[in-house]
């Protein structure tokens, strides 16, 4: 089993780097059946790595969300899902010319790890795990569509004025929005993921929260985007400088994920 997610997982890989090359390539010959076989070939890539994920569960006996491979390709998985649905939603295939290449670092960065399989301590057994990863899959998805999005934002002014960037990059409104919107989903599975995290703490530790240094920068990247969305909502704050608090939240991610367990190792370190 584990042999047969070696080869869907490397196939993943060369369906993920085909659709970046082929949305770059849209964009530099603008032809939008390009477009329309990048879109396929992502479609592809995240079915057999749905495929790839249900294969390494069946062979692990477990969910295959408990160590630095499997969940850096889950990361990857959850990226190429939100970024599939809002370049359909929005039509908006630009944006998989952006979301690809950070879909395509963060299963790179899967491969680079050891994909053996460890069994869980007792204490993490639980039903739990699934609903804690889960929801941390989605959150960080989300923030990485909205990352993608504000760095499009940004760009947005310095495109050159033309048909083919007003049909295919919304206006940096229409950007503005779909960014928040990207966010507020985010958000919304970020709470979830700390939620179900602190239950099952407890089941596993008997304390809901024990400032672990992942739990502190959960929290702390809870705060940055929950700022982010008070001052929206409150203050009516938009444009460039909710892009850039967009991006720093992205960052912080990104560091709650790897520098965490790299530089401050804890009780929820990935091996």
């Amino acid at each position: 089993m584990l042999q047969a997610e070696n080869i869907l997982f490397t196939i993943v890989m060369l369906l993920y780097f085909a659709a970046m090359i082929l949305y770059f390539l849209f964009i530099a010959i603008k032809k939008q059946t390009i477009a329309k076989i990048a879109i396929g070939l992502q479609i592809t890539g995240l079915v057999l790595h749905t495929a790839a994920l249900v294969v390494r569960g069946i062979g692990a006996g477990r969910l295959p969300l408990t160590n630095q491979y499997e969940f850096a390709t889950a990361f990857a998985w959850g990226l190429a899902l939100v970024s599939l649905i809002f370049i359909l939603r929005f039509r908006f295939p630009v944006l998989g010319a952006f979301a690809a290449p950070v879909t395509f670092l963060v299963i790179g960065y899967a491969a680079m790890q050891s994909k053996e399989v460890h069994e869980l301590m007792p204490a993490l057994r639980s039903n739990w795990l699934g609903f804690h990863v889960s929801t941390a899959i989605i959150a960080y998805g989300a923030f990485g569509v909205s990352f993608v999005l504000s760095i499009i934002f940004l760009l947005r002014g310095r495109f050159k004025e033309s048909g083919f960037w007003d049909q295919h990059i919304p206006s940096r409104d229409k950007l503005d929005t779909i960014s928040y919107r990207s966010v507020a989903l985010g958000l919304l599975f970020l709470t979830f993921t700390i939620i179900t995290g602190a239950i099952w703490a407890e089941r596993a530790w008997g304390s809901y929260w024990s400032w672990d240094p992942k739990e502190t920068w959960s929290l702390v990247t809870w705060i940055i985007y929950a700022v982010y969305l008070h001052l929206r909502i409150r203050k009516s704050w938009h444009g460039k400088i909710a892009a850039i608090f967009a991006v720093i939240g992205f960052v912080c991610v990104i560091f709650t994920y790897i520098g965490v367990n790299t530089f401050l190792p804890g009780v929820h370190s990935y091996k």
